[in-house]
């Protein structure tokens, strides 16, 4: 079991995906928003940030370098439904990072989070 934090700012896809991990046994905090994410990041310690890459205010990205500076050994997987190819020119900031483009199964969602956190 690992403990994630989930930004994504559609309220039904958090639900949804936050529902699905924690059946296949993780520990899910929600958060809307960029800013709320690295709140949480500043207070607890997670085993990886589940970030939508497109978010108002601080977007899945920027997110994702700050929590670096943050939680340098939390791991990181990004969720998209487009932007995908400007994400792969910025992932150099995030080489270990990977993305999972929308729409997608919930059983790959679960796989690719699985694989990250074994890795």
């Amino acid at each position: 079991m690992a403990k994630i934090l989930l930004a994504e700012d559609d309220p039904s896809m958090r639900t949804f995906l936050a529902r699905a991990l924690a059946r296949a046994g993780h520990e899910v905090a929600e958060v809307g928003d960029g800013m709320s994410a690295l709140t949480r990041l500043h207070d607890e310690a997670f085993d990886l940030l589940l970030a939508d890459v497109v978010m108002p205010g601080i977007d899945g990205v920027e997110l994702a370098r700050r929590a670096g500076e943050v939680r340098p050994a939390m791991k990181v997987m990004f969720i998209t439904g487009f932007a995908a190819v400007a994400l792969r020119a910025r992932q150099r900031q995030h080489p270990g990072a990977r993305v999972l483009s929308k729409p997608f199964h919930l059983r790959d969602l679960v796989q690719e989070v699985d694989a990250i956190l074994a890795a």
